[in-house]
């Protein structure tokens, strides 16, 4: 049995009691349904949460912490000597028990681990069994509660919807709790980070080189976390693809929302949507083996020196990848401009490219702020273009023509790996994290600054 096995029982479950009190408060009635205060509908979905909810909650504690219950079971009863010989590598020994117990023996000789690891199986599977129990008798005791609550004067429509509503501001505060976690973990992490370099060092450094050496007598043991280089990568390739994707994608959605006629609308629409679920990696590949090269050998006939990965290429195929971002969006938001407004202007003798420019795109200017900024925020945090057709040189240049680095390829390659996440160069990752994370919230600010300054409010 497993996991999923359990969700869809306890779905099986409520799916009963709905159908069963439904027709238990018709039946209460005779049938006159007219006498009930709440629809029968209403009466199977109250029951319907009262099975639900609790055997989810159930099952939401097992999946959070099953595993590491079963884990201390395990160390707690492990022999004495294997306990002595891991005592300062805990983790190394349950992760060696660990695979063996999901991947089968293997080349694990360790009668011990061997043991451990069936051990392991017996209780997790245990653990199974005891939440599909915890999970029915909680279901149960919901149904049975439901039932007699079945009458003609229970208020069920409301009771159902109090229910609901407490669903809906727990999904909001967990939501609130999940944001505030991985910013405290991203500070919390920073702060360890600038215990061992200086911030200055790290937001006014002009050198990134975060490979530690191995050995202190070697050179640059310390490391460089200068981390303008990456910033200044970030932000010429991101600038490099809203020079694309914003007037492409902004023309785009001006065409077809006041030019183009409906069947092209109806066509040109879902083709140019197409490119937004296109894989990164398939723009990767095609800035690194089409893109990248045509530009260098168009460099060598004008006589530049263009670099074999360089960010003028991750940045127009970047550009290309967010056109629909910026198009969709900016669609949706003239579409809402209330057609009133367009007549009017037009009534009033103005031309049709008046009408956008002075009418349509101040009063949609939200909507394509927003646009812009998704957008920004798409490229901003790319990763597999930017290491396929950038590189990871961490270059503090201008010219979009040399190969640069961002500030996610850097994160990515800090923890890709087995790390320790005691060293200043696995622990930069989170500083960076926090960087960028201040940044989209100043940028987000700015936004929404400019948006309420030139917005224009219409009666």
């Amino acid at each position: 049995m497993t996991n999923s096995t359990i969700l869809v029982l306890i779905a099986l479950m409520a799916m009963f009691a709905f159908a069963f009190m439904r027709q238990k408060s018709v039946a209460v009635v005779g049938g006159a349904t007219e006498a009930l205060h709440s629809l029968p509908r209403y009466h199977g979905y109250f029951a319907a949460l009262l099975v639900l909810l609790p055997g989810l909650l159930v099952l939401v504690l097992w999946l959070a912490t099953g595993k590491m219950i079963v884990e201390n079971l395990i160390v707690s009863g492990l022999p004495d000597e294997l306990a002595a010989v891991y005592a300062d590598r805990i983790d190394l020994l349950i992760n060696r028990i660990r695979l063996v117990a999901e991947n089968g023996t293997g080349v694990e000789s360790d009668e011990s681990i061997l043991a451990a690891a069936a051990r392991f199986n017996q209780l997790y599977a245990r653990g199974i069994i005891a939440t599909l129990v915890f999970s029915f008798a909680v279901g149960a005791i919901g149904f049975v509660h439901a039932s007699s609550k079945v009458e003609p004067d229970f208020r069920a429509r409301n009771s159902f919807e109090r229910i609901l509503n407490g669903v809906l501001a727990t999904s909001s505060f967990l939501a609130i709790a999940i944001t505030l976690g991985i910013v405290a973990s991203l500070i919390f992490e920073s702060i360890r980070f600038f215990q061992q370099v200086p911030i200055e060092d790290f937001l006014f450094g002009l050198k990134w080189s975060p490979q530690t050496a191995l050995r202190a007598d070697q050179v640059a043991a310390e490391g460089s976390f200068g981390a303008v280089p990456l910033f200044a990568g970030t932000f010429l390739i991101s600038l490099l693809a809203m020079l694309v994707a914003g007037p492409v994608g902004l023309f785009a959605a001006i065409y077809l929302t006041q030019y183009a006629s409906q069947r092209t609308r109806n066509i040109a629409k879902p083709v140019l949507e197409i490119l937004a679920g296109v894989p990164t990696v398939v723009y990767g590949f095609f800035a690194a083996l089409t893109v990248a090269p045509l530009f260098r050998s168009t460099g060598a006939w004008l006589g530049l020196d263009v670099a074999s990965e360089s960010a003028l290429a991750a940045g127009l195929v970047m550009g290309i990848m967010i056109i629909p971002f910026v198009s969709s969006l900016s669609d949706d938001a003239i579409t809402a401009v209330p057609e009133s407004l367009k007549r009017g202007s037009l009534a009033l003798g103005a031309t049709t490219a008046e009408t956008i420019t002075k009418v349509l795109l101040p009063a949609a200017l939200p909507g394509i702020a927003s646009a812009f900024l998704l957008a920004i925020s798409r490229a901003v945090g790319e990763t597999m273009i930017v290491v396929m057709a950038a590189g990871m040189r961490p270059n503090l240049t201008a010219n979009p023509l040399e190969a640069v680095t961002t500030v996610t390829v850097q994160i990515v390659a800090l923890l890709t790996g087995d790390q320790e996440f005691d060293s200043a160069k696995t622990l930069s990752a989170f500083a960076l994290g926090l960087a960028l994370f201040v940044l989209t919230l100043v940028l987000n600010v700015f936004a929404l600054s400019m948006v309420r300054k030139y917005r224009e409010a219409y009666d």
